[in-house]
């Protein structure tokens, strides 16, 4: 069986996330990508925690001090979330196109043809340079179809750009 079509009638479907489990080598993000989300997640939740707290002070109901809870506990679970989310990134390169996977509820997988790309951006903010991590996005024609990989080493994200664009060149002149 080569993976590509089922042994028989009785053989389950392949996952259209997983269409090529033995072929495709998955290449994850950096860990420290969770460090990053849970500090922007910190600061999106201490600005949000001290208005509601301010609030409460100030007015005494018990519906802000039910929304504090809320938020507090809301913030525990896309904690655990972030951890989850961040394992789920990978992406592949093949012969003739990037594969990018994300997600946890709403899982995705982009396929992203070397000749259909525009440009390579590569992109690190203030918080990924404190750790050393930088983003890949890749833009094609069609907005949609736009994917990214973040959390990548300095070094990596300049390969990853540097072998895309050389690529995507090759691919684009035999259009």
């Amino acid at each position: 069986m080569n993976g590509d079509h089922p042994a028989g009638p009785a053989a389950a479907p392949a996952s259209p996330l997983e269409p090529w489990p033995d072929t495709v080598r998955w290449q994850p993000i950096s860990r420290d990508q969770i460090w990053v989300e849970l500090i922007r997640l910190a600061v999106f939740l201490g600005i949000l925690l001290l208005g509601l707290s301010v609030a409460w002070a100030l007015t005494g109901l018990t519906l802000v001090g039910l929304a504090l809870a809320a938020v507090v506990l809301g913030g525990c679970w896309r904690a655990v979330a972030v951890v989850r989310a961040v394992r789920a990134w990978g992406y592949a390169e093949r012969e003739n196109d990037l594969l990018v996977r994300h997600g946890l509820l709403v899982r995705r997988l982009s396929i992203v043809p070397y000749a259909r790309m525009q440009f390579v951006d590569v992109s690190a903010g203030p918080l990924e340079r404190a750790f050393d991590l930088a983003t890949v996005q890749l833009h094609t024609a069609a907005a949609a179809s736009d994917a990214r990989v973040p959390g990548l080493r300095p070094a990596e994200a300049s390969r990853l750009r540097d072998r895309l664009t050389a690529l995507g060149e090759d691919r684009a002149e035999g259009l």
